[in-house]
């Protein structure tokens, strides 16, 4: 896939009915050779348009038409360039906590968990006992507190196993290349632009999700995952389930990092949950109940490498396919 293609696709299939000022943007960049020229200075996998609009509005640019975004772009280069070689896409949406809580809550029952989380940002999808769900129109399933300021909605299809608890979490340990920080200014500013235009209730979550981690940080561990989840398996404490799981991180993988990840991960005293763009984890053959051309706007939740669901990438969704 070219620059362009890449830009189109993002366009058509992730941006569109989401953000009708990045659906327009990426459409336009895609038929813009001065635009993509510019792109095309950066190394391939920093031309992601996420990484590459994020870094432009962190250096200013601002919603609107798409000819003031190509002026500024044009006029700021060199600062959005550096930007993009220096930051990655560490978009920390806690709302995906509501399309892991299934598989959480039966792995928690009847002892707790200890979540290690691969790719974990700024760790707020740590917390999902912290979190207020709500599955289409049952009831709100709060923490033992009371009502959180966090409160996921998502629509389901399906039969998948709704809880009727949350789980119990007795540790959070986040690993990442580069934990980002939700008391450091600097870092909220990143994990802002990272957030799409005209995505406000995504904007507010985040701010209440960070205050929920300022409160009580989780344990981060700086590295490569595939250097360091061996040791964080086996040092997690025996009187619980030890989950290990992330989203949109393994696509970030070479094919043989990601071949050394699920090689490592099957010999390991855990469970695995990943929730990832089709193909990124390999599944058997007939597993998928759909074609992977019809499901571009969606992840796949899997458990153990066995694909269980179609989840909307901001946890908007879950679409369970595997039988209980």
């Amino acid at each position: 896939m070219n620059t362009a293609q890449r830009y189109l696709r993002f366009a058509r299939f992730e941006a569109h009915g989401h953000s009708p000022c990045y659906a327009d943007w990426t459409r336009r960049i895609a038929d813009d050779m001065e635009v993509l020229a510019l792109v095309e200075r950066l190394p391939t996998a920093k031309r992601q348009p996420n990484l590459v609009l994020a870094s432009a509005r962190y250096v200013g640019a601002r919603q609107g038409p798409f000819e003031e975004f190509k002026d500024f772009l044009i006029d700021n280069w060199p600062l959005v360039h550096d930007v993009a070689m220096t930051h990655s896409t560490q978009t920390n949406e806690p709302a995906r906590a509501a399309v892991l809580l299934p598989l959480f809550t039966r792995i928690a029952d009847p002892e707790p968990v200890h979540l290690i989380e691969i790719g974990a940002s700024a760790g707020l999808c740590l917390y999902p006992d912290k979190y207020s769900y709500r599955y289409d129109d049952r009831p709100w399933l709060n923490p033992w507190s009371g009502p959180s300021p966090v409160r996921l909605s998502c629509k389901t299809i399906g039969d998948p196993p709704m809880p009727e608890r949350l789980p119990a979490v007795i540790g959070r340990v986040g690993v990442d290349l580069n934990p980002l920080d939700v008391g450091d200014a600097e870092h909220m500013r990143w994990l802002e632009c990272l957030i799409w235009p005209e995505q406000q209730e995504r904007l507010d979550r985040l701010h209440r999700a960070a205050a929920i981690t300022r409160a009580d940080p989780p344990e981060f561990v700086r590295g490569d995952l595939n250097d360091t989840i061996e040791e964080l398996v086996r040092a997690a404490p025996d009187n619980a389930q030890v989950v290990v799981f992330g989203s949109a991180v393994l696509a970030y993988l070479d094919a043989d990092e990601r071949a050394r990840f699920v090689e490592t991960i099957r010999g390991l005293r855990c469970t695995w949950i990943a929730n990832e763009g089709c193909r990124v984890v390999p599944v058997g053959r007939g597993l998928l109940p759909k074609p992977c051309s019809e499901t571009r706007d969606r992840f796949v939740l899997t458990e153990g490498g066995v694909p269980v669901a179609y989840s909307g990438p901001h946890g908007q969704s879950l679409e369970w396919f595997r039988r209980n």
